[in-house]
Formats: structure tokens, C-alpha cells, sequence
């Protein structure tokens, strides 16, 4: 027998409501903040990310799915805003508006150790605003992913907020921190004392406790920030106090990719445990430039992870009454007279079904109350001959016999 790749999961019938739910207040926030939805393909050039993430980054080195065909080499895209940033060139969206906001729903791919709330294939709800680099872009942003996270009855969760500034102030931040960490060489984790040689930022992403700690000892602060950077952090951070947002600042966030700049930002809860990120983002006012577009133009986006929303949030575990009408036909005749009334009412707009498997009253009544369904439609012989129907309401047992002609009205 034929097993899931391991990393992968099957989403079942009785999950996917949930995820439904997700999804819907999802696009109905967006739509309130006039985002678009983009839909990108999960296969990319693996240059893409190569150019975008970093080649020092972790993704890059050790989580990507690459496909080699021929002398092309693809990856299934392990995040979005490459691909979108990509789409926003190749498609001349810059050409035809100067600031655009987009989302996206859909999976995404990392070959790594498959643990809670960690999947080799996981999907993410996010959203991406380029052509601003206006600090209340970013105000805006983050509170979008807060709305988000409120449609989503998620409760208890922290925003940690960073500047990294920009490329020049990176470079000094870098600096700062090979100076400070040269000594504490030894007492890094050997990916850290790699991370010291070949990209020393990520030192501050590093879960080791250790390091955390060492990290913790150098009292970093905003010293590397320029004038304008420092103004912009001070305007995002009077942005979010003025609207009630409540943040952290974390001056050791700077996130896994070497595209981001000016804000960055992030969204814990404690239940996740250790890893208890449930999305991320920032800025990335160099990307479009990196990727061959014009200098300057600002972006800045985040992204969720579903199977992480799906375990921090309080959606109920049990299924709710639905709107499905359940038919049972009881004899020949009337499994070829149901057959026309469920396509009536099916043609109504109210949701059917039928037995199919030739079960006793009493098995497909259980079958119904198992589907969830509000109302059941009894048709037998003696039902036929008076043109009438037996419908019981499932949510309090009420049972009465109607006139046939009279049912889609009485459904509606």
C-alpha cells in the first residue's frame, strides 16, 4: 500500500471546513484593505531564490525541492514573495500601477525535518504592497496581519517588531556583531561559527539557547540605524501605538532571508512551543532593484502559516448544522422520483443528497445525522400516491408530511 511522502498531509473532508473558514475571512479582510489575489505557479527557476533569499541562507542551502531537467534546474517555491515579485516584472504590473497590493493562498515547499506545525509541504496565506516605502504602509500592513489573526479567533499572541535599516546600515550591524561574537567564537554551535564566517546576521536567528544567550550579552539596540531609518522605525512605532496595537520590540529579530530591510516583524503564541512563530514579514525596498526593476520601489509583505493559524486558533471542533437536505427513498419508485426532487432542488440553490447504498430507514438516518444534515426528506410508495413528502427538521426532531410542490418553498 501507497503511503504520503513524509513531510506531506492529507487535509480530509472533516478538516477542510476549517480551513474553509480560514481561507473565506481571510479574502474578506484583504478585500476590506483592496488587496487582489495573485496566483503564481509552485515551480520557479531555483536562480529565483538563489538571487532573492541569499545563498547563504538556510532555505537555500538545505530546504529546497529542486528538479533538474535536462540543463534546467526548477524548485517548488519555498516562499511567496519571490515568485510575486518576479510575476510583478515579468508581467509589467509596474508599468501599469505604481502601487499595488496583492495576496495569495496556496502551498509552498521546504525539504527539512517534519515536526509540529512544520511540514515539507505547508501553505501560506499572505499578502505583498509594492511600490511605497511610506512608513504607514507598514503601519497598515501590520495591522492587517493582526485583523487577520482576530477573523481567525486566534487569542494570546505577541508582535515583535525590528528595524535592520538599510543595506549600509546591515553592513554596520554586521560589523558590530563580528566584533562582539569573534570572542565567543568557540562557545557558538558549529552552524553558528559558520554562520560567523559567511553570513554572521544569521547568528540571530539561531535556536540554540547558547547562542541566545551570547547574542543576549552583547545589548543590541538601534546604534546601527542611519537618521532615516531611525525616523522611520520612530514613525511605524507611533503608527501602531496611535491605532492600539501592542508590540515588542526585539532588536535580535531579523528574520531568515537576506532580501529584508527597514521593518521587520513577527507573530508568536505560546502554544506553538518552540516554534512558535505563526508568521512573519518585512520590507524589501531592494528586491524589485535586485530582480532588474526600478530603484527605489518600496515593498513590504508577511506571511501565515495555515497549519499554524489551524492550532493556535479557537474555531470549534465540532461540526456545525449545515444546510444539506438528506433524502431517503424507500422502494424503487421512489429512488427514481427522489433522483428528479434532488435535482430540483439542487437547481434551487439548497444543497442535496441521497442514499446510495440501499440502507434501512434507521442506517441512513444515521447516515444523515453523520453528514451533518439539517433536514431529511423521507419518499416512499404511500408518499408517491398522495404526492406528498415526510420532512424532518435534525435540529429539534420535529417531523411533518408536505405537499410536493411546496417543498422548495418550505426548504428556502
Amino acid at each position: 500500500m501507497f503511503k504520503r511522502v513524509p513531510g506531506t498531509k492529507d487535509i480530509l473532508p472533516d478538516e477542510t471546513g476549517h480551513w474553509q473558514v480560514i481561507e473565506e475571512a481571510a479574502r474578506n479582510i484583504f478585500s476590506l484593505y483592496n488587496y487582489r489575489e495573485i496566483r503564481t505557479p509552485i515551480i520557479e527557476e531555483a536562480s529565483l531564490f538563489n538571487r532573492t533569499l541569499g545563498t547563504t541562507t538556510e532555505i537555500v542551502q538545505k530546504q529546497m525541492f529542486l528538479i533538474h531537467n535536462q540543463d534546467d534546474l526548477y524548485a517548488l517555491r519555498p516562499e511567496g514573495t519571490a515568485s510575486i515579485c518576479r510575476s510583478y516584472l515579468e508581467n509589467n504590473l509596474d508599468k501599469t500601477s505604481a502601487f499595488i497590493k496583492l495576496f495569495y493562498i496556496g502551498p509552498m515547499f521546504r525539504l527539512e525535518r517534519p515536526q509540529k506545525g512544520r511540514l515539507r509541504q505547508f501553505h501560506h496565506i499572505g499578502c505583498e504592497a509594492i511600490g511605497s516605502q511610506e512608513a504607514a504602509l507598514d503601519i497598515e500592513v501590520i495591522s492587517l496581519a493582526d485583523q487577520l489573526l482576530k477573523s481567525f479567533a486566534i487569542t494570546g499572541y505577541n508582535i515583535k517588531i525590528n528595524s535592520l535599516g538599510c543595506p549600509d546600515d546591515r553592513k554596520t550591524l554586521s560589523l558590530n556583531l563580528k566584533a562582539g561574537l569573534h570572542k565567543e567564537k568557540q562557545n557558538l554551535c558549529p552552524d553558528c561559527q559558520l554562520r560567523l564566517e559567511n553570513n554572521i546576521l544569521r547568528v540571530l536567528d539561531c535556536k540554540n539557547a547558547r547562542c541566545q544567550e551570547i547574542v543576549k550579552t552583547l545589548g543590541l539596540r538601534d546604534a546601527h540605524l542611519c537618521q532615516p531609518c531611525r525616523k522611520h522605525f520612530e514613525e511605524v512605532k507611533n503608527g501602531l501605538n496611535s491605532i492600539n496595537i501592542p508590540f515588542n520590540l526585539e532588536p535580535q529579530l531579523v528574520r531568515g532571508l537576506d532580501y529584508y530591510n527597514r521593518t521587520v516583524f513577527e507573530f508568536t503564541h505560546p502554544d506553538l512551543g518552540s516554534q512558535d512563530a505563526i508568521g512573519a514579514g518585512g520590507r524589501y525596498n531592494n528586491l524589485i532593484k535586485e530582480l532588474g526593476g526600478p530603484a527605489d520601489t518600496g515593498g513590504i509583505g508577511f506571511a501565515f502559516g495555515v497549519e499554524r493559524l489551524l492550532l493556535a486558533s479557537k474555531i470549534p471542533e465540532d461540526k456545525p448544522l449545515n444546510k444539506l437536505v438528506y433524502l431517503i427513498t424507500l422502494g424503487e419508485a421512489a429512488k427514481y422520483a427522489g433522483i428528479n426532487i434532488l435535482n430540483q432542488l439542487r437547481a434551487s440553490g439548497i444543497p442535496g443528497e441521497m442514499d446510495y447504498l440501499g440502507r434501512s430507514l434507521k442506517a441512513a438516518m444515521r447516515a444523515a445525522n453523520d453528514a451533518g444534515a439539517r433536514y431529511v426528506l423521507i419518499l416512499g410508495e404511500d408518499e408517491i400516491k398522495k404526492n406528498t413528502i415526510s420532512l424532518k427538521d435534525m435540529s429539534d426532531s420535529t417531523q411533518r408530511e408536505i405537499n410536493l410542490q411546496d417543498l422548495t418553498k418550505e426548504l428556502k
